[in-house]
């Protein structure tokens, strides 16, 4: 119906044919929708990954190139400088928006703003997939690092991949990466052809897990955190609620995440009535 009130009005403006496709190309890159993408699920310890690779997990923004413009994986469209998208391919590609380990906030305020400002001279494109791109994951991925051995951009980078010659390997290259504050690995089987959904041949290796709620409530603090926000109430997908606080800095408690808004939080396994166990906030997030 909105298509159809677009070509209206183009025509009473006597708008030409071209103008009218530009037009309705606009409008429809604002609302593109959520791209179908690669999810990981969560390591088990049961998988036999000998002959995988393993790189790490980027805690940073998830950035879809459909060949033209960004977005997050949501598709909510993002708005980088020209130069940091310059002689990116025609082609898609899958990467994590990063700039270094334990600056989440920063990746995010940068990425997320509609103005691109100085922050994104410190954000990196790392690339770890090439979607749609025929063959097995190595060579997909190579496909990408050809690309920009011809056409430079010192911000595009695609995250090296190391084999898993027996499951030591990951186990020493996991601890190596949380020593370092980094959030964990990636392994994924290298010989699967592109496919998208959650997947059992890519996993997440953590010694904790992760999950998103949506905060439904604030609570006011107690002794120190007096007249500041003690914890929040979060809901969760299956419509268990719980409170949540432990892990907010002083300034996120100043100005916690309001109801409505997406957080993520840290937990280890379940209590008999569904309760996230030790849960502590990671996150807010916006994409």
């Amino acid at each position: 119906m909105l298509f159809l009130k677009m070509i209206k009005a183009c025509s009473f403006h006597g708008l030409s044919k071209t103008g009218l496709i530009l037009s309705l190309f606009f409008y429809s890159s604002l609302f593109a929708g959520e791209p179908a993408l690669q999810k990981p699920q969560v390591y088990s310890n049961q998988e036999n990954i000998t002959g995988w690779v393993m790189s790490e997990k980027l805690d940073g923004i998830r950035g879809y190139w459909d060949g033209i413009r960004l977005y997050t994986r949501k598709g909510i469209p993002l708005h980088p400088p020209p130069w940091f998208i310059k002689n990116f391919p025609p082609f898609p590609l899958d990467g994590e928006l990063w700039s270094k380990r334990g600056n989440f906030e920063f990746i995010q305020s940068v990425i997320l703003d509609q103005t691109p400002g100085e922050g994104w001279k410190h954000i990196t494109y790392n690339i770890f997939e090439v979607p749609n791109e025929k063959g097995d994951f190595l060579f997909r991925l190579n496909r990408a690092r050809t690309w920009f051995e011809s056409h430079k951009n010192t911000h595009a980078r695609i995250i090296p991949q190391i084999r898993i010659k027996e499951k030591s390997d990951m186990e020493a290259f996991l601890k190596e990466i949380e020593s370092m504050g980094g959030e964990g690995v990636i392994i994924k089987n290298p010989d699967m052809p592109y496919h998208t959904g959650r997947s059992p041949h890519i996993l997440k290796v953590k010694n904790f897990q992760d999950m998103e709620g949506v905060v439904v409530g604030l609570n006011k603090g107690k002794g120190k955190y007096k007249n500041i926000m003690g914890s929040i109430t979060i809901k969760l997908k299956n419509g268990i609620t719980f409170k949540l606080g432990t892990g907010f800095s002083d300034k996120i408690r100043h100005t916690p995440p309001q109801p409505g808004s997406t957080v993520t939080f840290k937990y280890y396994g379940f209590t008999k009535n569904g309760i996230p166990k030790f849960a502590s906030f990671l996150r807010m997030r916006q994409d």
